[in-house]
């Protein structure tokens, strides 16, 4: 029998999986789209050529199911897939603070559940997946979980214990270089440069920096110290940087985002 995954919850997350799926290979046939508004439905089936049913049917026919929903969703689309899961079947849950335990107290005994922590950059295949397995997953489980999210980009498995952390360096971690790159844009405007050539400088920079960042495998304080002549332009600014406690600011910023990430996992 041909084995089927199931996505349930069609926003920008769940139609960047379905459309990084199909890129990487995956037939149509296998693919399955949960989704209730009859337009939305309409656009998928058009745009992929993938059938979209009700959560329950697609839930029950699959094999794997992803759950895409929203954390404070999560407990509703649970309680109404419950019913046609089964024992073998594996849940790969997106939902950010949303645990294993939880997840598998409202399944019946036996489904697997996989963890994941993606970000944004999935829309991009440049996306950063964490994923930790639950108590009934085996390395079959894991190695499916590890292939879907393969379609989006680069793939760690991790302990559970360490997806608050992973919150808050790659699910929350774009925002904070596009706060950067926001940053860097409003300086060149106030040095006196056009918006669009600050734009230009400072997008193409972070590109090019991250580039050489993944490519040579250098460590980035290698990286920084060849930019940075004694005495020069990029010594001036990295003195500023450090006066204003910078480094200090992204630990801090990191270890709130941490920490809100446990409270959101405690008070699933």
């Amino acid at each position: 029998m041909t084995s089927q995954t199931a996505i349930l919850g069609a926003g920008v997350m769940g139609e960047t999986l379905l459309s990084g799926l199909v890129r990487a290979g995956r037939r149509v046939d296998q693919l399955l789209v949960g989704e209730k508004r009859a337009e939305r439905a309409r656009e998928l089936e058009e745009r992929y050529g993938v059938a979209v049913v009700g959560n329950v049917e697609a839930a029950g026919k699959a094999d794997t199911v992803m759950l895409v929903v929203k954390p404070q969703d999560m407990g509703d689309v649970l309680a109404e897939i419950a019913p046609v899961l089964r024992p073998g079947q594996l849940l790969v849950s997106l939902a950010a603070g949303i645990t294993t335990t939880f997840i598998e107290g409202h399944v019946p005994e036996g489904v697997a559940v996989v963890r994941v922590m993606p970000n944004t950059p999935a829309l991009v295949d440049e996306g950063m997946a964490a994923i930790s397995p639950g108590s009934h997953c085996d390395d079959h489980h894991l190695a499916e979980a590890e292939e879907l999210m393969a379609s989006v980009g680069k793939v760690l498995r991790i302990p559970e214990r360490q997806q608050d952390a992973v919150t808050a360096i790659s699910g929350s971690g774009p925002a904070y270089l596009f706060f950067v790159v926001e940053s860097m844009i409003e300086a060149g405007v106030h040095l006196g440069l056009p918006r669009s050539t600050a734009t230009d400088l400072v997008v193409q920079t972070v590109v090019g920096s991250a580039t050489m960042l993944r490519e040579t495998g250098t460590h980035p304080v290698v990286l920084r110290e060849q930019v940075t002549s004694p005495g020069g332009t990029t010594a001036a600014a990295l003195r500023e940087l450090e006066v204003h406690k910078v480094r200090a600011a992204f630990l801090a910023a990191m270890e709130a985002a941490r920490d809100r990430s446990a409270q959101l996992a405690a008070g699933s």
